[in-house]
């Protein structure tokens, strides 16, 4: 069964700050870990999948990002991005896109895609994008195929390239966030630092109160 149309208003959530990915392979129970998120401040959140998109977890997870006032956006799926507030989309999914129609499609969703270096980014800008995704920061466990490590000085070159907020990903943790916000970076997106801590609301919390701190 497909997903319902919705109406659509996306929320005002910024595009600043931590920036959490649930992903169900990190995490056995993503609306719990959504909830904790939430409760620790962070307004901006992906819905992960790499084996599909689950319509009825989207649902509940979009009902519990609605009700916070952040935006949800998918990976990947299109489709299912048309029934939340947005989708991030890597290079290798957007090969032979034509990215002025899925621009037009998703409308005031927001749109983010996958940049590794200077030129994506100008060419994700130029395509209409909402921001820009650019990883890995660091050694990651939670993407295989994550690419050639950027660190603090391509993380800068990326954002120096475009006007668009950039969210900083891959092994992004509380140590890393000072060099992640010098680089110039809008947003720290986060994976296993908080679904696989101990304590997932204390650990977003923490990320959430630390970056405040190296952002001002």
């Amino acid at each position: 069964m497909g997903l319902p149309s919705l109406r659509f208003e996306r929320p005002a959530a910024p595009l600043t700050g931590i920036y959490a990915i649930v992903d169900p392979a990190f995490a056995p129970n993503p609306a719990a870990l959504l909830d904790d998120v939430l409760a620790a401040g962070v307004r901006i959140v992906q819905y992960r999948a790499k084996a599909g998109v689950d319509g009825g977890l989207l649902r509940r997870l979009l009902a519990r990002t609605r009700a916070a006032g952040a935006a949800l956006v998918v990976n990947d799926d299109v489709e299912s991005a048309l029934a939340a507030d947005g989708l991030h989309a890597g290079q290798e999914d957007l090969a032979g896109v034509d990215l002025a129609s899925l621009r037009a499609r998703l409308g005031d969703r927001l749109f983010g895609v996958s940049c590794g270096t200077a030129a994506e980014a100008r060419a994700a800008e130029a395509a209409g994008a909402d921001y820009v995704g650019t990883g890995p920061f660091a050694a990651t466990s939670s993407k295989a195929d994550a690419g050639v490590l950027l660190g603090p000085a391509g993380l800068a070159a990326v954002v120096a390239a475009t006007r668009l907020p950039v969210a900083a990903i891959g092994g992004i943790d509380l140590a890393a966030l000072p060099a992640v916000a010098r680089a110039g970076a809008a947003m720290a997106a986060v994976i296993s630092a908080i679904a696989l801590a101990p304590d997932p609301r204390a650990a977003a919390r923490a990320l959430v109160e630390r970056w405040e701190t190296v952002r001002t």
